[in-house]
């Protein structure tokens, strides 16, 4: 009887722990797909937005591009973290770097687009860079804004049109694109596990 009685709980102890074991398992891979959807195209477009900074830097040095080049590779293994997690596999590398000698060029050719934009008016500036998405640097500090468009110092304001936040910063640091927002300020406009706005509303009010 007392071996009929070890047995029944026995096979209920084993019962159990096979229970445990796959709905232990459902939740890790309920957990990989939610990860999974944390929008790997948004942190392979920041990736690449610091890889192609690291890279210009590198191809393009100054008396700062040591120190840019550090603090940016903080965000770049950062970022590869949150890649990670989220299981993205995409294989991202820099765009190979403009040379010194198109920076003129590049600042020549920047104020026709801005005239042509004036024709629109937007809500308190000049809209430029029209169809340009937005995305983080990776920056900490106070909200603001790099950009490879306009010199530092310039004020822009952003609009998320998907949930119409908007924030206004100043450019604080150069990078390769129109502009990028900090962690601070791409908080402020951002939608929820998004590291990528899609359409977006870019206008130079200073």
């Amino acid at each position: 009887m007392y071996s009929r009685r070890r047995n029944s709980r026995t096979r209920k102890v084993i019962i159990g722990i096979a229970a445990a074991a796959l709905a232990g398992g459902a939740f890790a891979v309920s957990t990989g797909l939610s990860s999974a959807g944390e929008n790997c195209a948004g942190l392979d477009q920041a990736l690449q937005n610091n890889l192609n900074f690291i890279a210009d830097q590198k191809a393009n040095p100054d008396a700062l591009s040591d120190a840019r080049i550090a603090n940016r590779q903080d965000v770049v293994n950062l970022i590869n973290q949150r890649r990670a997690a989220a299981g993205c596999t995409g294989d991202v590398e820099a765009a190979p770097p403009a040379p010194a000698t198109t920076a003129p060029t590049q600042q020549a050719t920047t104020p026709p687009p801005a005239q042509e934009e004036e024709q629109e008016q937007g809500a308190t500036g000049d809209v430029v860079c029209k169809g340009s998405t937005v995305t983080l640097s990776g920056e900490a500090g106070a909200p603001a804004a790099s950009s490879g468009t306009f010199p530092i110092g310039t004020t822009l304001k952003v609009t998320n049109l998907d949930n119409n936040k908007s924030i206004t910063v100043k450019v604080a640091t150069p990078s390769g694109s129109c502009v990028l927002l900090n962690n601070a300020a791409f908080e402020e406009v951002r939608e929820a596990g998004k590291f990528l706005i899609r359409r977006a509303v870019i206008e130079r009010v200073g």
